[in-house]
């Protein structure tokens, strides 16, 4: 049997997911009469220290929402150049919303230091006030200014580092002076706080809105919330709808949503399982594995003479599931789908493929 690490939303939901799923009292979302989204929604919110919550089918969908209702047509979006909403979401800020972007590159902004072995650092996923003030552009006459800063925790496409609550603050104090809104792409927020020790709340204090995934670690088997101030979110309602995303008895797929904010604590296994695999992997000749903050390992192959997608190949033949992300980078996740034992085997499979 093949072991699935392409991505944390290969998980399966739990019996008691399901059960809760069959038995969800239901009602029409989008009169807001479905008491099981409505209990999950109440829920999101108090627990990133938000005032409400929507419930959104995606991660990408929450992103775009935030983005449409915090910011006006024709303004920039200031964002890192590895960003989720920038790179991997089709252009929906130009698309939905009709948005530029203005990218700057997080790595280059930090005074922490590299990681060993060319990982990068939490403090490299978010600008400096200094980056948000050098490339914030003023309306004017001729320009539509900035209108968003977007932020990622954890970043994605940077190996899932872990930002922490400090460089967060000072990044979106330098926006906020700037009259510019704050929003936290926060798909693996949760992963992040684990890291990090640090309450769900202190990471996401000093921005307007936060978008987080039931649907990867927490393991849920659809859906994201969005959270913000009341008034945003009863915006953001509106551009749900618009976009399609207006539900109606989805309460079904809310209920194993409600039992995935129970899951946050296990996230630690993920975590662990994550530093086993990139520490069996670096061990292999060829093979270079920064250690991961959080579940995401990346693993480098260009000594070994292999791009991504060849070493990709040899692992899939060897029934281990990776997936490409950059000439030479290959990303594997850890999830609750996946063991230690696993894990060793994992290794053990790449590492005889490697020397076949």
């Amino acid at each position: 049997m093949a072991i699935d690490l392409r991505s944390d939303t290969v998980t399966r939901p739990s019996a008691a997911m399901r059960e809760a799923a069959r038995d969800a009292p239901v009602g029409d979302d989008v009169y807001g009469d479905d008491p099981t989204v409505n209990e999950l929604e109440a829920a999101a919110a108090e627990r990133v220290g938000m005032e409400a919550a929507l419930y959104v089918p995606t991660g990408t969908m929450g992103n775009q929402i935030a983005a449409r209702v915090h910011a006006d047509r024709g303004q920039e979006v200031l964002l890192d150049e590895q960003a989720h909403v920038y790179k991997w979401e089709l252009g929906g800020l130009a698309q939905l919303s009709g948005l530029q972007v203005r990218t700057f590159d997080a790595a280059e902004g930090t005074s922490a230091g590299t990681r060993t072995r060319s990982g990068d650092s939490g403090e490299s996923a978010v600008p400096t006030p200094e980056q948000v003030r050098e490339n914030f552009v003023a309306e004017d006459l001729h320009k539509a200014g900035t209108g968003l800063l977007a932020l990622e925790n954890t970043h994605n496409a940077r190996g899932g580092v872990a930002a922490p609550p400090d460089a967060i603050d000072a990044a979106a104090g330098a926006a906020h002076e700037l009259g510019v809104p704050v929003h936290l792409d926060g798909a693996r927020l949760f992963n992040a706080c684990v890291a990090l020790d640090v309450d769900p709340e202190r990471m996401t204090r000093d921005v307007d809105s936060v978008m987080f995934c039931l649907s990867k670690g927490l393991g849920a088997p659809v859906g994201s919330m969005l959270a913000g101030s009341e008034e945003y979110v009863e915006r953001a309602r509106r551009v749900r709808k618009l976009l399609g995303g207006g539900m109606r008895q989805a309460g079904i797929i809310a209920a194993p949503g409600l039992r995935a904010l129970d899951n946050v604590e296990r996230l630690t296994e993920d975590h662990e399982n994550a530093a086993r695999l990139a520490a069996g992997l670096d061990g292999v000749e060829g093979l270079r594995a920064p250690d991961p903050d959080t579940n995401i390992v990346q693993v480098f192959s260009e000594e070994a003479d292999l791009t991504a997608a060849e070493f990709v190949d040899i692992c899939e033949e060897a029934g281990v599931r990776g997936g490409a992300h950059g000439e030479h980078l290959t990303r594997f996740c850890t999830h609750l789908g996946v063991s230690a034992d696993d894990v060793a085997e994992a290794v053990e499979r790449i590492e005889t493929a490697m020397s076949a």
